[in-house]
């Protein structure tokens, strides 16, 4: 039964959040509340969260039938999801699968029943709290929030050895649900045509709750204050997927400019699934090239079905986590050719392994730093592991035989780092020419902008190389003294504040004095109000989450470049990003 229809007293009229997936949406609360499942909350008092177990094999029988059972669920989840939003969208749960067969997490489990005679509830969790606080040390925010899914899966298991039914999304009327968090498995499940729009607190718009909203077209808003939990089922609301703005119990007059929204959006978005697939090109036919960021062979596959003319960001992590031994050579070769398959001769662009201080890997005598954001990473970490960089090298010096291939290397802070990696780079060359060993001998090599220091002398890293990527996630905390992973801090860091829009400008004219392109990749990049920016300052090249790109083409195929330069020319002369998305918000509807 609903609750009285009414807002809590003291919550403002509207609240604002992060965008999450674009979209407007009208109709009551739905409040949904998932209590995550701890074996102290499933156990009784004569049965304690952590006990003794005897018969070892038997309870180690227990957690392995459980895991078969929760992989049964995710394969069905899994042919459910590919029919609904597509086999790239429903490949997140494939990396569900991997996880419950990857060797090292089964080994440990298996080894504290064996060893500890601990039950398998409690042994689980553990397990799932050690992966889970391990990723939550690492800096790339893409790997960050792949803890939901570990949660997820986690929970899953728990469900299963507990005993405990599963918790379905059943609403009677369409609703707009608001909850606390939602797993990938929570959302994948949810019915676009009941559940006509999301609201939840935690998150942020690259988690695959995010992602998988998108791909249902469900318009969602992220990171809201928790005030909103304190709304009565059927109170009604209407939000706007595109601005994180959500009204409570909205005026008719609102209601009514809304709707009136909401059908001008269906229309353009049936227009930007055309220009998805063409060349990123403004009214006045000024192109730029429009890439993708992808950690995977699966995010490839997406990236090209939503349009990517390249690959402008390989992270290279994903090969090195979660793994007791580095990844050989012949290893990543195969993932690099696998990838530069599916893009069939577009660009990609392998960042080489940004990984040090805060991503503890205990094989390559990764430990944890005090202060990782300014510590041992990146590049740094590699030329003091030279062994480790030049069988990456070598592998990326391979895979470009035949294939437009580029490498990249991240958190290059004095020209001494870049001249010291092409050192490197030439002797792997070296050693292959020797050997016979056939590589693209034309081969780009570029860096990521990340840091000040680079910013400040590109004129002469300019000189050293073939093109800049600018690495917004990392220059706006950088530039912005904020650690984009502490709540309290984390929104000082935004691209879009003047200070880094004006390294971004600077970055762009050096490079171009000094003949080389200069591209973006970063999450600015997803941000609706970011495309007449980018345009305007001259970028040749962005690089985005695939879901992004048919949105960032259809935003720039609206504008000409004098307009989008007329737009930056003001967005630099404010004093916050606010300000700053107040003024393209406001120019982008005149136009």
């Amino acid at each position: 039964p609903h609750l009285p229809i009414a807002p809590s007293p003291h919550l403002p009229i509207s609240l604002q959040g992060t965008p999450a997936s674009p979209g407007i949406a009208i109709a009551p609360c739905f409040r949904y509340r998932k209590t995550p499942i701890t074996w102290e909350q499933t156990t009784s008092r004569e049965q304690p969260p952590h006990y003794h177990v005897e018969d070892t094999r038997k309870e180690w029988q227990r957690l392995q039938t459980a895991l078969h059972t929760a992989q049964q669920e995710i394969q069905t989840l899994l042919s459910h999801s590919s029919i609904q939003i597509g086999d790239a969208e429903a490949a997140i749960f494939d990396a569900h699968l991997l996880f419950l067969a990857d060797p090292t997490l089964l080994e440990a489990a298996q080894q504290r029943i064996f060893t500890q005679h601990l039950n398998a509830e409690a042994v689980w969790q553990g397990v799932i709290n050690e992966v889970a606080s391990n990723y939550r040390r690492l800096d790339d925010p893409y790997l960050q929030e792949r803890i939901a899914d570990v949660v997820d899966v986690g929970q899953r298991v728990l469900r299963v050895l507990s005993g405990t039914p599963m918790t379905i999304v059943d609403v009677s009327q369409p609703a707009i649900l608001v909850a606390a968090d939602l797993t990938p498995s929570d959302t994948a499940s949810l019915d676009p045509t009941k559940i006509l729009g999301i609201c939840i607190t935690a998150g942020s718009a690259t988690s695959h709750t995010a992602i998988l909203a998108r791909s249902l077209g469900i318009p969602a808003i992220v990171g809201l204050p928790p005030e909103i939990l304190q709304l009565a089922d059927g109170t009604q609301l209407a939000i706007d997927g595109e601005t994180g703005r959500v009204w409570v119990e909205p005026e008719p007059e609102t209601l009514v400019a809304l709707r009136t929204q909401r059908d001008a959006q269906q229309a353009n978005r049936q227009q930007t699934r055309t220009i998805a697939h063409q060349p990123g090109m403004t009214r006045d036919r000024h192109q730029i090239n429009v890439f993708a960021n992808v950690s995977s062979i699966n995010d490839t596959q997406q990236a090209v079905n939503f349009g990517a003319e390249g690959v402008g960001l390989l992270r290279t992590e994903f090969l090195y986590l979660n793994r007791t031994t580095a990844p050989t050579e012949e290893q990543q070769l195969e993932v690099y050719q696998a990838i530069a398959q599916i893009l069939d001769h577009r660009p990609l662009i392998i960042r080489t392994l940004d990984v040090g201080g805060d991503k503890s890997i205990s094989y390559l005598g990764v430990g944890l730093e005090s202060n990782p954001f300014l510590g041992w990473r990146g590049i740094r970490f590699c030329l003091d592991r030279p062994h480790v960089l030049k069988t990456q090298l070598r592998a990326i010096l391979r895979a470009s035989f035949r294939h437009q291939i580029k490498i990249m290397f991240p958190m290059i802070t004095t020209v001494a780092e870049i001249q010291a990696a092409k050192a490197i780079l030439a002797e792997v060359q070296g050693e292959l020419r020797q050997a016979g060993v056939p590589f693209d001998e034309a081969m780009q090599i570029g860096i990521m902008v990340e840091v000040p220091s680079a910013v400040t002398i590109a004129d002469q890293l300019a000189r050293e190389v073939d093109f800049f990527s600018i690495g917004t996630n990392d220059l706006s905390q950088y530039v912005m003294a904020a650690d984009r992973t502490n709540p309290k801090v984390a929104k000082l860091a935004d691209a879009l504040h003047p200070a880094v829009l004006r390294m971004i400008q600077q970055t762009v004219e050096a490079g171009h004095a000094a003949g080389i392109w200069v591209g973006l990749c970063g999450e600015i990049a997803a941000d609706p109000l970011a495309a007449p920016i980018l345009l305007g300052l001259g970028l040749d090249e962005v690089s985005l989450s695939p879901q992004a790109i048919p949105a960032f083409k259809g935003a720039i195929a609206q504008l000409t470049m004098p307009q989008a330069q007329a737009i930056v020319t003001t967005a630099l002369q404010q004093d916050s990003a606010a300000k700053v998305r107040e003024i393209v918000n406001d120019d982008l509807h005149l136009i």
